[in-house]
Formats: structure tokens, C-alpha cells, sequence
């Protein structure tokens, strides 16, 4: 069994930023494709980026290009989500998720995309204030 940790959430002003951290514990060698979510109420869930472990190109989804990037330390088992130049709209509770799969496979491109992957954090909220 896989578990997921997110910590790292927070308030923020516009313009700012926060890192978000995901610590992957458990029979962590079951998953290779490691990816970030948003959700706001009411909204379906927004994948936003997706890294697998091959050292692949990360996809991202284009409203967060250039602003967040995802990385990953592989001697602690832990993704993070950098987030620069936070908007209003960057608001949401934000996941973790994992899975195993091909690193073509491996996005959050599609409404799809999550239903695919299996092993999803509990969430931390981001807020980002005017």
C-alpha cells in the first residue's frame, strides 16, 4: 500500500509564493508517476502537473506554465510543487496523486486523468488573497 502526505499550504497576497511538499511512504516502488490536482468547491478537480520517475519532460497544464514547477527528491520520497506569482484564482484545496504507468502516460491532460491515478494525498488548502 501506497500513502500520500501533502503539507505546505497556506495564505498568501497575490504575487507570492508557497511550495508544497508530498511524502510518499509505504510500498512506495508501486508507483512511478507522481502528480498535482486542484480543487474549488463546487469545480471538478484540475490536474496540473505530472512527473515521472524516468526523469521524463513533466507536462503541465498551460495556466500554470512558467509559474509552477514540479520536482522530486528521490532519496526522501518526496514530490514537491513550487508555485510562484500566486493569483485569487490559484485558490483551492490542492492534491497529491500516484500511480503506475508508461511515462507517455503519465499527465494530467485529460478529464481522465483523474480516474487513473490510484493513490491520492488528503489534500492541503492554498489561499491566495488579493
Amino acid at each position: 500500500q501506497v500513502q500520500l502526505t501533502e503539507t505546505g499550504g497556506g495564505t498568501v497576497q497575490t504575487g507570492g509564493s508557497l511550495r508544497l511538499s508530498c511524502k510518499v511512504s509505504g510500498y512506495t516502488f508501486r508507483v512511478n508517476c507522481m502528480a498535482w490536482f486542484r480543487q474549488v468547491p463546487g469545480q471538478k478537480r484540475e490536474g496540473l502537473t505530472a512527473m515521472h520517475t524516468s526523469g521524463a519532460k513533466p507536462y503541465y497544464l498551460d495556466s500554470v506554465k512558467g509559474r509552477f514547477t514540479v520536482s522530486r527528491d528521490s532519496a526522501t520520497d518526496t514530490v514537491y510543487l513550487q508555485m510562484n506569482d500566486l493569483r485569487p484564482d490559484d485558490t483551492a484545496v490542492y492534491y497529491c496523486a500516484a500511480k503506475e504507468a508508461l511515462p507517455f502516460y503519465c499527465h494530467t491532460a485529460t478529464d481522465q486523468s483523474v480516474a487513473d491515478f490510484t493513490v491520492w494525498g488528503q489534500g492541503t488548502q492554498v489561499t491566495v488573497g488579493a
